[in-house]
C-alpha cells in the first residue's frame, strides 16, 4: 500500500507554469503513476501518464506540447511540469499509483489517490 500527497497547485496567470508534485510514502518503483484533473461539476479526466520506470509516457491531447510528467524513484516522487497555462486547466489535480498493468488513461485502473492540488490559471 502507498499514501500519495499531493502539492504544488495554486493561482497563476494564464501563460504561466506550476510544477505539481507527488509524494509517496514508500518506494514509487513498483507503480505506474498518472496525473488527472478533475474541474467542478465534470467528471475526472485523464492527463498524463508514466511507466515505473519512466521509459514510457502519454498525455491528453489537451495538454501534449504543455505538460510533462516525470518521476525520480530514488525521491519516491513524481511531477507534473505545467507550462503555458490557460483558464481551461483550472481544476483540481490529482496523482494515481496502480501496481497493476494497466492502460493508464481510466481513472478505475488506480488503486491509490492523493488528495488534490488546486490549479487555477486567471484569464
Amino acid at each position: 500500500q502507498v499514501q500519495l500527497v499531493d502539492s504544488g497547485g495554486g493561482l497563476v496567470q494564464a501563460g504561466g507554469s506550476l510544477r505539481l508534485s507527488c509524494a509517496a510514502s514508500g518506494s514509487t518503483s513498483q507503480y505506474r503513476m498518472g496525473w488527472f484533473s478533475q474541474a467542478p461539476g465534470k467528471e475526472r479526466e485523464f492527463v498524463a501518464y508514466i511507466s515505473r520506470l519512466a521509459v514510457t509516457t502519454y498525455y491528453a491531447d489537451s495538454v501534449k506540447g504543455r505538460f510533462t510528467i516525470s518521476r525520480d524513484n530514488a525521491k519516491n516522487t513524481v511531477y507534473l511540469q505545467m507550462n503555458t497555462l490557460n483558464p481551461e486547466d483550472t481544476a483540481v489535480y490529482y496523482c494515481a499509483a496502480s501496481a497493476r498493468r494497466i492502460s493508464g488513461v481510466a481513472p478505475g485502473e488506480y488503486d491509490y489517490w492523493g488528495q488534490g492540488t488546486q490549479v487555477t490559471v486567471s484569464s
